[in-house]
């Protein structure tokens, strides 16, 4: 037998290391989240430019969801898709920073979700103007001709997708609940997935438009959450 203490695991020591060191322990969930999130967008746009791996999925979703519109479905979604565009949609995230700087008299956190939404608008708009990939054929689209931007990737999707994510995580990291975190994760999940969904049943978009776009804002996401926690610190434990 011997008296020497048991050696950690790898895994305890490497833990251990990272709590060592504070301000990486902060932003390590973020950056693992925009890693994350570009490697996603990457994968998809490879698929894209080579047409293969999900791309070959465009076109048969596309039509699938063509051919099964009906009246009901085209009215709600054709709804969502113009609350969530570029002239509604910054409205609603300016009340929204108005009001929270108001009832809560706090600036960082509006201003925080302000300037997500405006990187999004920005990398969506840059994406769309590098790659430049086209609409889908006007006769598909439910008003023929109404987008005439590139599709890649969606500015709908991801302007919703980036709002729900980062309005949740500032709602929620400063007083997190499991109550809070379901709820705000569930709405976020059926609020992109219905915008994204409007987007390709209307004929305005591809499915690896939508994905691109979610991952991107999963990176913005991310973006936050290293921002914020290097200004406030990890949260206790």
């Amino acid at each position: 037998m011997t008296d020497e203490p048991a050696l950690a695991p790898p895994q305890t020591r490497a833990f251990s290391a990272l709590r060592a060191r504070p301000t990486l322990w902060a932003v390590l969930p973020g950056v693992v989240l925009v890693v994350g999130g570009l490697a996603v967008f990457l994968g998809v746009l490879d698929g894209v430019q080579e047409k293969d791996d999900l791309f070959e999925l465009d076109q048969p979703v596309l039509e699938w969801l063509v051919d099964h519109r009906t009246t009901g479905w085209t009215a709600v979604l054709a709804a969502i898709t113009f609350v969530t565009g570029p002239t509604v949609l910054p409205l609603l995230v300016l009340v929204a920073c108005v009001v929270w700087r108001l009832v809560r008299r706090e600036w960082w956190r509006p201003v925080l979700l302000a300037g997500a939404m405006a990187a999004s608008t920005l990398i969506s708009l840059g994406v769309k103007g590098l790659v430049g990939r086209e609409r889908p054929p006007e006769e598909t689209m439910f008003v023929p001709g109404a987008e005439t931007t590139a599709s890649f990737p969606s500015g709908h999707t991801i302007g919703t997708a980036t709002f729900l994510l980062v309005a949740g995580y500032l709602a929620c990291s400063r007083t997190p609940s499991v109550a809070r975190i379901v709820a705000w994760s569930v709405a976020t999940v059926l609020g992109t997935a219905l915008v994204a969904l409007s987007r390709l049943y209307l004929g305005y978009h591809f499915l690896t438009d939508v994905v691109a776009a979610v991952a991107l804002a999963v990176a913005v996401l991310g973006l936050v959450a290293v921002v914020d926690r290097l200004r406030q610190g990890p949260p206790p434990g």
